[in-house]
């Protein structure tokens, strides 16, 4: 006769068995879908771990595994409770979100064959009385397919329409098997952005906008909500960033050279300026660097006095994984602040899951990118 202990561990093993199974999917991830994934892993695991020489370095970063009142944060349990409060907090000062749409309209404009794919050009409901105009591409085949939003300045650059070929990620990602829902800035004029009449924060108001993106793909018949992700490029980074942190639906991540800290040495790290974090009623800011004569306004300001950075939103991904593509404004030192999240994904059981590759030159490169597309493949399917 098994004693009690036995049988309790013949019981686990056919749990763990039985959420093996259950974690591999019906469709997607099979045998041969782990042997893929794995090869993929092998291309770009060299990336979600820091430089020797930043190993283990916190800086001067408030940790996000200290609660407001300065006690630490022990279980998973506590993160619950922490990632709320960080939450909150930062949505306190940007401004809350209106509601999400449920099923946000999608109006087709013009359907035609691409080089093997389906290109839709749309507008796309972003809120209730606001509609964006963009770029559907679908694979040939039933799906349900894994699919990523890409926002950008323009929805033509991201399908490779705009002669810039290293930030046609939308076009590059439907090749590669998944659909694409590439948008332009609401209004048409990233420096002038169209909140649709709500009061908050215009780069809170794109992360609401990429939400709301997401919603209406899932929509769709053959797109697997399960594996939706967002990428974008410098604005669009910024822009990806924000949606993916606020919003925990999207599975993967990968911002390119946004800024992933305040840094007020760099211009182009800019959260500071009015089109992003920095607006605040009818006061004009001089667009530049922060100086006593052009000093810091709206969230921006305030975040920056209460002692947060960017820290704490990448650590609300956790653990869903997420890829910094860092160029001349996010190069390897930032893994300083990268590992933050990555001792809040180390608390919660994962690792692997926070990567980042460096480049000299703020433009993408065909190495960055191939890193880029290669990350979407191993954690969302091909």
């Amino acid at each position: 006769m098994r004693s009690r202990n036995e049988r309790r561990r013949r019981n686990w093993a056919c749990v763990v068995v039985l959420a093996l199974f259950a974690s591999m999917g019906a469709n997607t991830f099979g045998a041969e879908h782990t042997e893929l994934t794995s090869k993929n892993w092998e291309k770009i695991a060299m990336y979600f771990s820091p430089p020797k020489e930043y190993a283990g370095k916190m800086g001067d970063f408030r940790s996000p595994l200290l609660f407001e009142d300065g006690s630490a944060v022990k279980t998973a349990e506590d993160w619950k409770r922490r990632r709320t409060e960080i939450l909150s907090a930062w949505n306190k000062l940007m401004g809350e979100w209106p509601a999400l749409l449920d099923k946000p309209a999608i109006e087709y404009l013009e359907t035609k064959k691409r080089e093997g794919f389906t290109q839709h050009k749309i507008n796309v409901q972003v809120a209730e009385k606001q509609t964006v105009a963009g770029y559907l591409l679908v694979p040939p085949g039933d799906g349900p397919f894994p699919a990523v939003v890409v926002p950008f300045y323009d929805a033509e650059t991201s399908i490779g329409l705009a002669g810039k070929p290293l930030r046609d990620f939308a076009y590059q990602l439907t090749k590669r098997g998944f659909v694409t829902l590439s948008i332009g800035s609401p209004g048409g004029d990233a420096r002038k952005p169209d909140t649709a009449g709500h009061v908050l924060q215009p780069l809170s108001y794109l992360g609401y906008v990429g939400a709301n993106c997401y919603n209406a793909l899932v929509a769709l018949p053959y797109v697997d909500a399960k594996r939706i992700g967002i990428v974008g490029h410098s604005y669009g980074g910024k822009w990806a960033m924000f949606s993916s942190c606020l919003y925990d639906k999207f599975a993967a991540a990968a911002w390119s050279d946004p800024g992933v800290v305040w840094d007020e040495a760099r211009g182009n790290v800019n959260y500071w300026e009015a089109w992003y974090l920095g607006l605040e009623g009818e006061a004009k800011r001089t667009p530049g660097l922060v100086t006593a004569d052009n000093p810091r306004t709206g969230a921006y300001k305030e975040l920056v006095k209460a002692g947060r950075d960017l820290t704490e939103l990448h650590a609300l991904m956790a653990p869903r994984p997420f890829l910094v593509s860092g160029g001349a404004e996010d190069g390897a030192g930032r893994w300083v602040a990268l590992n933050h999240a990555v001792a809040v994904y180390k608390l919660l059981g994962f690792e692997g899951r926070v990567g980042m590759t460096s480049r000299e030159t703020h433009d993408p490169t065909v190495e960055s990118n191939e890193v880029l597309y290669t990350f979407f493949e191993k954690f969302l399917g091909k």
